[in-house]
């Protein structure tokens, strides 16, 4: 089955209104905007980054360049360049003739070459991402002199979206996946498997977004404090006791302005294969 251009650009929509109605802690939701950012220009984000990142005629890398150019336009600040980053190799995947979209992410990531170095480039200088800083090799503000999967693969130990680029997306399908597997098995519903999905990469992993910004120290002092939480919150069963739990350690968060940003990018790439998957295996629809 081939997905056709609506159906993918349906399930990111999706993905981006699931990710965005669910209570991260830390970062923008419905429940609560934060870091001068509100859900609302999420959305908006999502609707306007959905044309360029769908476009077949477009290689990855330059449908990101334009789905960053087309958001900074209309929004006038980040709020998806890792969203982005993520979802075009999984968008230019679901083209494939081919129910398997883990082995054609793959074959998508080998295929990158120095033009989507260059225009990747373009667009992170474009988006200006908080803790950006600067490398000794592959600095995004130079010409790239190797081919987008090779320059990802130098940042791959300190960042996690890097990281999905030379591992096949392997936390997105191996963690992600699995964690709201698991959650559909143990009967949650609404929010919740978005939220255990977001928990489980907040409480695996320091949050790349977090160590650039504010060092490791304190991401992996977020991190500890996401793994005890996720453990309180999976044992109780009072859907406003738990929101009480989340919402209080998400205002801790925004006060010490502290944005677990990757693991947000990490929750709606997990939703957007998820429909993907459910489209090519199951002609299911689509949903958060």
């Amino acid at each position: 089955m081939t997905l056709t251009r609506d159906q993918i650009r349906e399930a990111y929509i999706a993905a981006c209104l699931g990710e965005i109605q669910a209570l991260k802690p830390g970062n923008v939701h419905r429940f609560a905007d934060g870091h001068r950012m509100t859900a609302t220009q999420f959305l908006d984000s999502a609707a306007i980054s959905a044309g360029p990142l769908t476009d077949p005629a477009l290689r990855v890398g330059r449908r990101i360049r334009d789905a960053v150019a087309a958001t900074r336009a209309h929004i006038g600040t980040n709020t998806n360049l890792g969203i982005l980053l993520l979802s075009a190799p999984l968008a230019r995947a679901a083209e494939y003739p081919s129910p398997d979209l883990r082995l054609d992410t793959s074959r998508v990531l080998d295929g990158l070459d120095h033009d989507d170095a260059r225009d990747v480039f373009a667009a992170i200088m474009l988006a200006q991402p908080g803790g950006l800083g600067s490398a000794e090799k592959h600095d995004v503000s130079q010409e790239p002199q190797v081919g987008l999967k090779e320059a990802m693969q130098e940042a791959a130990h300190r960042d996690m979206i890097a990281r999905q680029y030379v591992t096949g997306f392997a936390d997105i399908f191996d963690t992600g996946l699995s964690a709201h597997a698991a959650a559909l098995a143990r009967g949650e519903d609404g929010m919740w498997p978005i939220v255990f999905v977001y928990l489980d990469f907040l409480s695996r992993f320091p949050d790349s977004h977090v160590v650039r910004k504010h060092g490791t120290a304190i991401a992996e002092n977020v991190r500890a404090e996401a793994e005890a939480i996720r453990a309180r919150v999976l044992d109780m069963e009072d859907g406003t006791e738990r929101e009480k739990r989340l919402l209080s350690f998400d205002t801790r968060l925004k006060a010490d302005g502290i944005n677990p940003g990757t693991s947000a990018d990490l929750t709606v790439a997990t939703l957007f294969a998820k429909n993907i998957i459910n489209l090519v295996l199951h002609n299911r629809e689509v949903s958060g």
